[in-house]
């Protein structure tokens, strides 16, 4: 599905095949998805910020949606991820641009920070903050930290495990994980539930919706439901399962620093934060300009406080073109 005042272009890369919705005319944000979502996770982003005078890309990420799908897991590590991004700006004749995630989205866009970080003009992480390299690859380390209990990181290494579960049937996949991760709201057998070691897959561990939240229609949901019944989840867990390949490929980032405007924004009740505090990579953000936590909000944030979260969209890009033109000015 095309985004409202977009166009759908295909970007190539290594003879992957990259479907961007375009739309706008002005300075370029980059809109990136995390996981299990697609371009249209900012469906209510794209009409703000071109009524605001902003050009955006949207892509669905390699492995999602409309793009293609690689079979190889290191076909999804985060050099192919950011080199992904640059493919985008420079098919759209850019130098820069202010590069929004979300989720998986996230990560690939603090890292883009740092490995081209003159084609970033301001980065904005949502949902899953900028963290300091790991002293030791990132899964084993999980390993030993939730040893004897169950973390669905872990679960999602094993390839065909996860992905068994959640293509087995997709519908329950996408309802249980946007309307069933209730934020704040977890009974304690539910959380008991979450955590402990037997044989439950990650999804068999999320409560069953009574309904649908507020922020998410039936229609909209259905469309998730059909764009991974068509794909199924593999390409996207393929990202996690480069985690530690990430970390190697990462070492000379290790004490690199996040030079451009950057603002994080989350959930106040979003689960992620209690495994990645915020806090802990901030005096890695030469120019930070804050995070905004949106009380009560859980993970899905762009979805579901798009009010709050456009605001603070536009006002940091806003910031961040006044922060550029006196730089150029000197």
């Amino acid at each position: 599905m095309t985004l409202p005042g977009t166009k759908t272009r295909t970007v190539t890369r290594d003879g992957v095949n990259l479907a961007v919705d375009v739309g706008g005319e002005g300075p370029l944000v980059m809109l990136i998805h995390g996981f299990p979502e697609l371009g249209y996770s900012w469906r209510h982003q794209v009409p703000a910020l071109i009524e605001a005078g902003y050009r955006v890309a949207v892509p669905d990420q390699r492995g999602y949606g409309r793009s293609d799908r690689p079979e190889a897991i290191e076909d999804y590590d985060i050099a192919h991820l950011t080199d992904d991004l640059l493919a985008i700006l420079e098919s759209l004749g850019e130098e820069r641009a202010v590069f929004v995630g979300h989720d998986w989205g996230s990560v690939a866009v603090w890292q883009l920070a740092l490995m081209a970080p003159e084609r970033v003009t301001g980065v904005v992480g949502m949902s899953v903050p900028f963290l300091p390299r790991a002293p030791e690859p990132t899964v084993a380390l999980m390993r030993k930290i939730y040893s004897g209990g169950f973390f669905y990181i872990i679960y999602f290494q094993d390839p065909g495990v996860a992905d068994a579960e959640l293509n087995g049937d997709p519908a329950r996949t996408m309802r249980r994980m946007l309307a069933g991760l209730k934020p704040g709201e977890f009974s304690g057998d539910e959380l008991s539930a979450l955590v402990v070691a037997d044989d439950a897959g990650f999804i068999d561990r999320l409560p069953e919706p009574k309904g649908l939240p507020d922020w998410l229609s039936q229609d909209e949901l259905d469309f998730y439901v059909a764009e991974f019944t068509r794909t199924g989840f593999t390409g996207g867990l393929n990202w996690y399962r480069n985690m530690d390949r990430n970390w190697h490929l990462s070492e000379h980032l290790a004490e690199a620093h996040v030079t451009q405007p950057s603002l994080f924004i989350a959930g106040s009740a979003d689960p992620v934060l209690t495994f990645a505090p915020p806090d802990a990579g901030e005096a890695y953000l030469d120019d930070y300009r804050g995070r905004v936590l949106i009380d009560g909000a859980g993970h899905w944030i762009q979805q579901e406080r798009p009010g709050e979260v456009n605001a603070a969209l536009l006002s940091f890009l806003e910031d961040t073109e006044d922060t550029a033109e006196r730089k150029a000015s000197k």
